[in-house]
């Protein structure tokens, strides 16, 4: 091969590589969080962040510079993280997940790519009685913050009967950054959306309905019951068991999914009170790192139920 045609294959080569994204490639703007937790976020291993990431970034990557990790299957399945590794115990089964802005990936980590704002969050958690969570709650304000800026417009903020609960929520998102916009319409969306109201009021819903159901339906630690006109929140351990139960005053929010549809959020109550406690967590510091919350009259309680589950990873 001549000078020439060695150029003219080494320039080929060097453009086939950045149209495959082996290079650095060109930097999204905006700071990437890492966050690795276990038992359903309840305690905190390892943290990391990266400002503006190349185009070749992915998760796997990310998690490699800022934890010790040993994979298998050829690197494509992440096996330990800081010596914790997945495992079966009795009949209990355990293992490393990750979602990437509050959703569950649809691909390994070594082929999720990571954008600037990028909130991904790996946890170590018993999966025996609900093997898919495909949505959490715990990277407010995503994943309504992404959706946003890659042009899906406001947030829509879904109102069934609670007007004054939808208004806040509104408010929260617009504080955290995020467009919203009210509507007295409760339908699908081909974006993440907020649903407000009374659990009455919202079972009706494809996505919410799943709240009735159990864990292994729903991936939510908490079951709506009714019995005659009385509507109460069980609150679940991490086998899926019944911990407590709540009724008047208590609200949910929580993160559903209707087949491959982007994520539901559903800011409910027992009646208008608990949807009133429910929104008034639509924060940071109350959600993060959780899968669910529960709102008490007490206090917001993080579901599962760690404490009340006799046996389990933490």
């Amino acid at each position: 091969m001549t000078g020439r045609g060695r150029l003219a294959a080494a320039a080929a080569l060097a453009a086939a590589a950045a149209g495959c994204g082996l290079g650095p490639g060109t930097a999204s703007k905006g700071e990437v969080t890492l966050t690795v937790t276990r038992d359903y976020g309840s305690r905190r291993i390892a943290s990391g962040r990266e400002e503006d990431p190349p185009s070749s970034e992915t998760v796997l990557r990310l998690l490699d510079r800022n934890a010790t990790i040993s994979t298998r299957y050829g690197g494509g399945f992440v096996q330990s993280i800081n010596g914790l590794s997945g495992t079966t115990s009795g009949n209990r089964r355990l293992d490393w997940f990750f979602y990437v802005n509050g959703i569950e990936s649809p691909v390994g980590a070594t082929q999720a790519r990571v954008d600037g704002g990028d909130r991904i969050w790996w946890d170590y958690r018993d999966w025996t009685d609900a093997m898919r969570v495909p949505a959490v709650v715990g990277s407010w304000p995503q994943p309504f913050a992404a959706a946003a800026s890659d042009g899906g417009g406001p947030v829509s903020v879904d109102c069934a009967g609670a007007r004054a609960s939808c208004a806040t929520a509104r408010r929260r998102l617009e504080a955290a950054g995020v467009p919203a916009r009210s509507t007295d319409v409760v339908r699908p969306s081909p974006e993440p959306r907020l649903l407000v109201g009374p659990w009455r009021r919202l079972r009706g819903d494809p996505a919410a309905a799943q709240l009735a159901s159990t864990p292994a339906t729903s991936g939510v630690f908490a079951r709506f019951e009714r019995a005659g006109g009385a509507v109460s929140l069980d609150l679940l351990d991490v086998r899926g068991r019944v911990a407590r139960r709540r009724g008047p005053g208590t609200g949910l929010i929580a993160a559903v999914r209707d087949g491959d549809r982007p994520p539901t959020w559903v800011v409910t109550g027992t009646g208008p009170a608990g949807v009133g406690r429910a929104v008034g967590l639509l924060d940071a510091d109350d959600l993060r790192h959780r899968y669910a919350v529960a709102a008490t009259p007490a206090a917001a309680v993080p579901l599962p139920l760690i404490a009340d589950a006799a046996g389990s990873s933490g």
